[in-house]
């Protein structure tokens, strides 16, 4: 099965209309990735590299913006969001500015680099901010999709990448649109939604179920916020919805699906919410150690589809 980085998917996408459109600008406070040296050696007029200085960078892309040029901007997850919240804010969101921001290392992809590089709030800050959407990507083929979104129709935006290369989920000739899902499994009673890397959990989940006979519904999120309407088509025949995240549970993904169902009067459906402890991890033990011990191992999610 090919894997490979959402980084550098998204950036070559990025580094190939930047090639025709002089207007494409991209900032990036970080090096190391094959696709950011092709970028800064080949379109170097076009390459900026701003240092250690994510709040600097966010004022710099506004002012790029506000030059008429597409501006997108990446960072390690943690420090170009929370490190980055006010500049996001009054820089960008306030001046309805077209600027996409990458974050790549969310949830706990930089085990075991510890909390401070861990990055379970993103979501709840993010899209607490006016005018600021929130997109995921599961694998190679949704990041190019998002990719592409944000060549066609800049606005503002923040796109959580991996930093880790994932297993394809979909296939090269599969068709994306713009209703900001993809379902995996179609079932009867229970469905899983979920996005990113959990996606990858969850399909283990679903295939692990079915040996038993047991099918349930498995959607991918992509449009974390807005969140998608007709998701909510989807999904309001459904008895239960379990949530799975690689968040803490105060303001994410959870509760984002729990409006959405009272904004829509879906009150007669159970939903459980699955997600990180709200705690710090200080421990080591890699990704798949950390998430296995705080209640999102396939057995654990598996047994609250159950029972």
């Amino acid at each position: 099965m090919i894997q490979k980085f959402q980084r550098d998917v998204f950036i070559n996408t990025i580094f190939e209309a930047a090639k025709k459109d002089k207007n494409v600008i991209f900032i990036s406070a970080d090096f190391g990735a094959p696709s950011l040296d092709k970028f800064r050696e080949q379109l170097p007029s076009q390459f900026i590299h701003s240092g250690i200085s994510e709040q600097h960078m966010i004022d710099m892309a506004a002012g790029l913006s506000l030059s008429g040029h597409k501006v997108f901007v990446y960072a390690m997850a943690p420090f170009i969001t929370l490190r980055c919240l006010e500049q996001i804010k009054c820089s960008l969101a306030m001046m309805s500015l077209p600027v996409t921001i990458l974050a790549v290392g969310v949830g706990l992809g930089y085990a075991d680099a510890g909390p401070t590089h861990y990055l379970n709030e993103d979501i709840a800050c993010m899209r607490s901010i006016v005018g600021l959407d929130v997109y995921s990507c599961s694998d190679e083929h949704s990041t190019k999709f998002l990719a592409n979104l944000a060549l066609e129709d800049p606005k503002l935006r923040i796109i959580r990448l991996e930093r880790h290369a994932l297993d394809e989920i979909y296939n090269i000739e599969e068709q994306f649109n713009y209703d900001g899902f993809k379902t995996i499994y179609s079932g009867i009673d229970t469905c899983i939604l979920t996005y990113g890397n959990m996606t990858h959990r969850c399909i283990k989940v679903a295939n692990s179920l079915k040996k038993e006979e047991i099918n349930i519904g498995l959607f991918d999120v992509f449009f974390l916020k807005p969140f998608p309407d007709k998701l909510i088509q989807k999904i309001n025949y459904y008895k239960k919805i379990i949530t799975i995240e690689e968040q803490t549970l105060a303001g994410g993904f959870g509760s984002i699906v729990l409006e959405n169902l009272a904004k829509n009067n879906l009150f007669q459906i159970k939903v459980i919410n699955m997600g990180l402890p709200d705690k710090y991890y200080f421990e080591n033990g890699g990704r798949k150690y950390l998430l296995d011990k705080h209640g999102l191992s396939v057995e654990e999610i598996i047994k609250k589809i159950k029972y």
